[in-house]
């Protein structure tokens, strides 16, 4: 399975921080927020993974992340002229993804939960295996602000819609999704919508009508968290540390996970902590050996 994050987008909701950065460049705590969901690919397993960004900003991710050798994955990189909507990134990334399944993150995602690696190893292992679509859900209070998935109790999906005045559920979809191979034929027949975009809706609900679509729940325990706002950005990172800071253990570090995966061996690990290890990003690196 191969995975893509979309890392496109002007954040105009963050102006001016984002005037010259891109948002998912920008920090949660102490490390870039595209950290964040390229660690729910490496958590699921997923080694090829394509970071799709704007012509102004896809340089910026090929300096921070390189070609992923010193992780022991694969990354590469596309460009999104312009939005286009979030289904163009199998359009995109048609040859990246070959003939193989995909798994799309949503550049801005946070997710952090003791039971997310099994989550998502499962989710990976249901598409690889029978194929169709995954969607997430996760409980919100008031879910008239999502998109809403109804499910029944199989977890087969029974209706997704955008912002209801009365949700059937109070499971939110985030960012996050799991496809097979036919995703990139389906984005190719979307039509736009109003808003001249390839909605993601629709793609799913392609894979809804042909009943092929399942919802995968994050359940009590699990957290999704917002960065579309300073205010969203600012209470994630207060999360992070906190968790950091009481448990020991950091929270998207793309370098213990590889490590942890088999990716990287003790030495190849080594060598990135004595390289950092003025930092107590370092340091904790070190300390993991």
């Amino acid at each position: 399975m191969k995975g893509i994050i979309l890392a496109g987008g002007k954040g105009t909701r963050l102006y001016p921080m984002t005037k010259a950065v891109s948002k998912q460049l920008l920090p949660i705590y102490d490390k870039p927020l595209v950290y964040y969901p390229i660690s729910v690919l490496l958590l699921a397993g997923i080694k090829d993974i394509l970071i799709i960004s704007t012509p102004a900003d896809i340089g910026d991710y090929k300096d921070l992340l390189g070609d992923g050798s010193k992780l022991g994955v694969n990354f590469q990189y596309k460009i999104q002229d312009k939005p286009r909507g979030l289904a163009d990134a199998f359009i995109v990334g048609e040859e990246f993804i070959g003939d193989d399944n995909v798994c799309l993150v949503l550049g801005d995602n946070v997710f952090y939960g003791q039971d997310l690696t099994k989550i998502l190893n499962e989710s990976k292992r249901q598409i690889d295996e029978v194929g169709g679509a995954m969607v997430f859900g996760y409980p919100v209070k008031d879910a008239t602000a999502f998109g809403v998935v109804e499910f029944d109790k199989d977890n087969n999906v029974i209706s997704i819609e955008e912002k209801p005045e009365k949700p059937k559920s109070n499971f939110a979809v985030p960012g996050l999704y799991f496809y097979d191979n036919n995703v990139i034929e389906i984005a190719k027949n979307v039509k736009p919508s109003a808003r001249g975009e390839i909605e993601i809706t629709s793609v799913n609900n392609a894979y809804l009508e042909a009943s092929r679509l399942k919802v995968a729940l994050m359940k009590r325990g699990m957290a999704w968290l917002d960065t579309g706002s300073p205010e969203g950005m600012l209470k994630a990172a207060e999360f992070v540390e906190a968790v950091q800071a009481r448990q020991g253990f950091y929270i998207a570090c793309l370098e213990e996970i590889v490590w942890r995966r088999g990716f990287i061996d003790d030495d190849q690990l080594r060598a990135i902590g004595e390289e950092l290890s003025m930092t107590e990003y370092g340091k904790y690196l070190l300390s993991l050996l």
